[in-house]
């Protein structure tokens, strides 16, 4: 009996010594897609095929590591497109061409960073990274619940997206409810109207610059 209480100490000491915290990273999400997530199926199957293949994900890094890199206060952006509609991530996940944008204050470390957390939250929506670009990104990204803009993300001249929180208008048919997840595994998720959604690159090739669509998503994220 003292042989395995002294084993079952040495094992948790062993733990305690040699385990590290896990560090966390935390901040807010935005997502816009080229396709209504708000919608009934009248209009999602309209758009099936057609619409929904271009998405800009942002995450706003309030505070955390990655990969022992500190990255609070710091921005990055993918833009994605992809040759199928972006659906039910249940089900199946088209994988896409993708251009990060990362924060102009992260330094050289830091930009590797952020392209390595982009990477990792998206999955296989990033299949190729066609190119990064370093450009000052100014994101402020609310919950949504009160009426008005309630949140503002611009990357230089690049990406522009401006959302709003859903009104009395914003109910076409009748029938609507969230019809498409979100791309990425948030928490508090909150559909949005993009009042602006812009992404004026050459990378991926095309431009858009599409307004009133009920195509966002807002919510927070968390990784330990």
């Amino acid at each position: 009996m003292k042989k395995l209480l002294l084993a079952a100490a040495t094992v948790f000491l062993a733990t305690t010594i040699w385990a590290k915290p896990a560090a966390t990273i935390s901040g807010t999400y935005l997502e816009v897609r080229s396709c209504d997530v708000y919608t009934g199926p009248c209009f999602s199957n309209a758009e099936m095929g057609s619409n929904g293949k271009e998405a800009i994900l942002t995450w706003s890094i309030q505070k955390g590591m990655w990969n022992n890199i500190d990255l609070a206060g710091l921005n990055v952006i993918a833009v994605v497109r992809t040759k199928d509609t972006l659906g039910d991530i249940k089900y199946a996940q088209p994988r896409g061409k993708a251009v990060l944008i990362v924060d102009a204050r992260a330094n050289g470390v830091q930009r590797v960073a952020l392209v390595e957390f982009a990477r990792a939250r998206a999955g296989k929506l990033i299949g190729e990274v066609l190119c990064t670009r370093t450009e000052k990104i100014t994101a402020t990204i609310g919950d949504c619940t009160k009426a008005g803009t309630c949140a503002s993300v611009k990357a230089g001249k690049l990406v522009n997206i401006s959302p709003r929180r859903f009104c009395v208008g914003d109910h076409v048919c009748g029938n609507e409810y969230l019809y498409y997840p979100p791309l990425t595994k948030i928490r508090h998720a909150t559909a949005a109207f993009a009042q602006l959604f812009a992404y004026q690159g050459g990378d991926l090739g095309i431009k858009w610059a599409s307004v009133g669509q009920r195509g966002a998503y807002v919510g927070t994220f968390g990784h330990k």
